[in-house]
Order: C-alpha cells, then sequence, then structure tokens
C-alpha cells in the first residue's frame, strides 16, 4: 500500500486559522489543564504521573457528580422527579467510570510506590473536599469532618453550607410527603446537619411502594434509582479499599489514617438505610 492511498486529506471546509476563532483547545483551556501534572519526587519517578493523573481525572468526575447532585436535589425539591432521576441516571454512568479507574491505579505495584510515597507528605485522597461534598448531598453528613479543611477556606465553606442544607434523601422523603405518603413528622423537621439515621417508620412507606410497584411506579423507580446509586457508591469504596490493599497492604495511610481498616469502616455507612431493609419485608 502506498503511503499516499494510507493517508486522508483534510476536507476543504475544514477550520485550519485559528488566530481569532475559538479552537477545541482554547475552549478546553487545554494549555492550563495539561500543565497541572508536576511530580514532586526527585529524581522524578516515571509512575508518579500515573498517580496524579488518576486522583485529578477523579476530581473532575467528581466535580460533575457535585454539578448534577446540587441540580438533583433542587428537582425534587420543585416535585420534578422524572428530571431529577434523570440526573440521577446521568451520576450512575460517572460513577462507572470513576469505579473503572481503580483498575488503572492497580498496575502500580508496591515496589513502585514506594519508590515515591515518601514524597506525597501528608497529602491523601481523604482530603478531597468534593468527594466529602458528594457524601454530604448524599446524607453522609459529618462536621467534624470540617476540621480536615480549616486551611481551605473556600473548600471549608462548601462543606459548611452543605452540612446546613437538606441532602438529596431529606429533599426525596419530603417529596413523598406532599404526594400524602405517611411520613413521620421527626423526619421532615429533623435536624440536617446531622447523618439520616434508619427510621422503621419508613420503611413501612416503602413496603406500600414495593408491594404495588404498578400503583406507584415513578416512586418504585426513583427508589430503585436511588438503590443503584448507593450500590455504585459501594463498589466505589469497595474498589478504593482493595487497590489500597494491593498497593501498601496494611500500612497506615499517608494522611494519618488507619489505611485499609479506615477504609473498610465506611463499607459499612450507608446513605439510604431503609431502602435496602424493605427488601426483607417484601412480601411478608
Amino acid at each position: 500500500m502506498s503511503a499516499e492511498r494510507n493517508t486522508r486529506s483534510l476536507e476543504q471546509g475544514i477550520e485550519r486559522d485559528f488566530s481569532d476563532k475559538m479552537s477545541y483547545g482554547s475552549y478546553l483551556e487545554l494549555d492550563r489543564l495539561l500543565d497541572a501534572q508536576h511530580p514532586v519526587s526527585s529524581p522524578e519517578h516515571h509512575d508518579e504521573m500515573l498517580f496524579i493523573i488518576q486522583h485529578q481525572t477523579s476530581e473532575l468526575w467528581l466535580k460533575l457528580v457535585l454539578h448534577e447532585l446540587t441540580a438533583v436535589r433542587l428537582k425534587l425539591q420543585g416535585d420534578d422527579l422524572r428530571a431529577a432521576m434523570k440526573g440521577i441516571a446521568r451520576i450512575k454512568h460517572i460513577q462507572r467510570s470513576l469505579t473503572e479507574q481503580w483498575s488503572v491505579l492497580a498496575t502500580l505495584t508496591p515496589s513502585e510506590y514506594a519508590e515515591f510515597r515518601g514524597d506525597l507528605g501528608s497529602s491523601s485522597g481523604f482530603q478531597s473536599y468534593q468527594y466529602r461534598a458528594v457524601e454530604f448531598l448524599l446524607g453522609n453528613k459529618n462536621e467534624a469532618m470540617l476540621q480536615v479543611f480549616a486551611a481551605d477556606p473556600a473548600a471549608e465553606a462548601l462543606l459548611s453550607d452543605l452540612l446546613d442544607r437538606s441532602s438529596v434523601y431529606d429533599e426525596f422523603i419530603a417529596l413523598l410527603a406532599r404526594r400524602g405518603y405517611a411520613i413521620p413528622a421527626d423526619l421532615l423537621g429533623r435536624d440536617v446537619r446531622v447523618a439520616h439515621e434508619f427510621h422503621p417508620a419508613l420503611v413501612a412507606v416503602y413496603k406500600e411502594v414495593y408491594e404495588d410497584a404498578a400503583g406507584h411506579w415513578d416512586i418504585y423507580e426513583a427508589c430503585e434509582e436511588l438503590v443503584d446509586l448507593e450500590d455504585n457508591f459501594q463498589l466505589w469504596r469497595f474498589r478504593h479499599l482493595k487497590t489500597v490493599a494491593r498497593t501498601i497492604g496494611f500500612k497506615p495511610g499517608t494522611g494519618g489514617s488507619s489505611g485499609v481498616g479506615f477504609l473498610q469502616r465506611a463499607l459499612e455507612l450507608t446513605f439510604f438505610p431503609e431502602l435496602f431493609a424493605v427488601r426483607t419485608e417484601i412480601g411478608r
């Protein structure tokens, strides 16, 4: 095959001069984005670039999750359940990408990571304020977490604001009440600054929905979307745990946590406990 036959010529209409036009690179600010990877190891270790890009990419996806969850919360407040569930559907796809990324980081062997881990100082993914913001928006509130961000006023302000606001789950429960479901008053007037805790009366509400799915279809569908969301979140947590165990074993985390043990306890946290508890009650 000749080189000419294996070359695609530029079509006449393709833009070539971007001296006064927006280009792909300028729209995405690629000069800034691609200049944000600065390894700190000395001499620079080859695999640190993977480590940096893995975490930067995760933060970009988390930014989009926050963007979507904020809109979902507002849609629920406005009783627009269908639009809220469209947002949840998008978040589920983002979660899939976030979870799959762990397989890339898992190619970093313990000996390779050990070459530059000491250069990371006390920096740790535990300090991701966007991850904490996602947890807060979904209902896992923890005021003590704000102490970690005292040196970052913008991050602390964001988390403090979300601490004072209702969560996505709070708003879903409020929507159920407006729809006429028997939501206990103490759930509607609860202190939103603390994590949602299991409420048995809510299980009874969900049992009514699940045992007559056709009669409560949009709520039934929304419940399953929320279950998917939590399942995906827990899968992300689990993959995180297994990747850390594979890479550093049971060493303490760089941020001062116990490492794998601390991550293991995160698997016990739940956003929507009643939606899982109801499964035991259906058909009884």
